[in-house]
């Protein structure tokens, strides 16, 4: 079914707008900040109203623009948007996830809460690895 062009221009606006970028409508992502681009690009995901599937999101960013990622995947997160994210930034992790897993060359060794998984650890791997990101 095809929709109206100005309700699908109004529902881009306002995904523009709830990530901050309404005023950067217009313009070429070239001219965007590296954050800025990252942010179009889960708007451009967004969109189609998906669950996202994330792998590493901050890995390409220079690390003032760091913050600005995870920041709205919190705000996506507690909107109710579901999401799979590979992440070794385990703040966002604990703040944001309902549940955690961890793997090792494929293997799942840890799944559970957060507080489970991040906080007490029941492999040994997995505490080596936390102890390596924090």
């Amino acid at each position: 079914m095809r929709r109206a062009r100005e309700e699908v221009r109004q529902e881009a606006l306002d995904l523009l707008d709830r990530i901050g970028l309404r005023d950067r409508a217009g313009q070429f992502p070239d001219r965007l900040s590296g954050g800025q681009q990252q942010r179009a690009a889960i708007v451009r995901s967004l969109a189609i109203q998906p669950s996202l599937l994330l792998d590493e999101v901050t890995s390409a960013l220079d690390p003032t623009l760091v913050g600005e990622v995870p920041d709205l995947l919190r705000e996506l997160a507690h909107s109710g948007t579901t999401m799979l994210v590979a992440t070794h930034e385990m703040n966002f992790a604990r703040d944001v996830a309902h549940r955690v897993a961890y793997l090792e060359r494929g293997v799942l060794l840890e799944l559970g809460t957060p507080e489970q998984v991040i906080n007490n650890p029941r492999h040994e791997s997995t505490r080596a690895f936390l102890e390596r990101v924090r």
